[in-house]
């Protein structure tokens, strides 16, 4: 089981975020602050740290230095606010391999671990890319090919299709999608869900009023048929 340290002093996300980890199948541990997680360090090999840099005390730059000095070689997501380039150079060139900014869809954060992991064992599997139809889905890359020609799809409605694909064949409930997509943000109703979904069928379907993949079940959700 790969284990996944998360660095976050917001209660109720780092809560979101271990509870859809685990749910994917992670030992997932929490540390409040920075010296926290540089004693969760030393208590074992980690696979994967997600790293807030607004911590109490050490700040989260910090945090990355001290481990990277400790010889921690596992990748490090940071996950912040803080949206400035100056930052993500920063983060960088501290050893993060990949930085994500708040708010942050919960479903594209599942992929970028999923892709860090990967990259740090060889014998993993390629990157996770999808064929249904004439759509081809490559989610590292964030693209999206209609008959080889590129779609424009805004990040919620990426966030939603990567959802469905990654379950498809079965029913995604609303609320599902809702918690997959939109995480912890409870002010989305599942109207938002209809609205996404409406963009995902004119973009990608061919007659959006009856659709061939993207399909409604009533009173439940939608199911994509690949």
């Amino acid at each position: 089981m790969r284990r996944i340290l998360i660095i976050e002093d917001e209660p109720n996300l780092a809560l979101g975020l271990r509870a859809n980890l685990e749910v994917e199948g992670y030992d997932v541990s929490v540390a409040e602050s920075g010296e926290a997680a540089l004693h969760s360090a030393d208590a074992g090999r980690l696979d994967l740290v997600i790293l807030d840099l607004m911590l109490p005390g050490i700040d989260g730059f910090e945090v990355l230095s001290r481990l990277r000095a400790r010889g921690v070689d596992a990748p490090v997501l940071i996950l912040s606010a803080r949206a400035d380039e100056i930052d993500k150079v920063r983060g960088f060139r501290a050893g993060a391999d990949d930085y994500v900014t708040k708010p942050f869809g919960v479903m594209e954060l599942l992929l970028r671990v999923q892709a860090l992991l990967r990259r740090s064992s060889p014998e993993s599997p390629s990157r996770q890319a999808w064929r249904f139809g004439d759509i081809e889905v490559d989610a590292e890359r964030r693209s999206v090919l209609r008959a080889r020609e590129e779609v424009a799809l805004t990040p919620r409605a990426f966030e939603l299709l990567l959802a469905l694909l990654a379950n498809a064949g079965a029913v995604m409930a609303r609320h599902e999608l809702l918690r997959t997509v939109w995480g912890y943000d409870s002010s989305v109703t599942t109207r938002t869900v209809d609205a996404h979904v409406a963009e995902l069928r004119r973009k990608l379907e061919v007659n959006p009023a009856e659709p061939r993949h993207i399909l409604t079940v009533h009173k439940v959700g939608y199911r994509l048929r690949t």
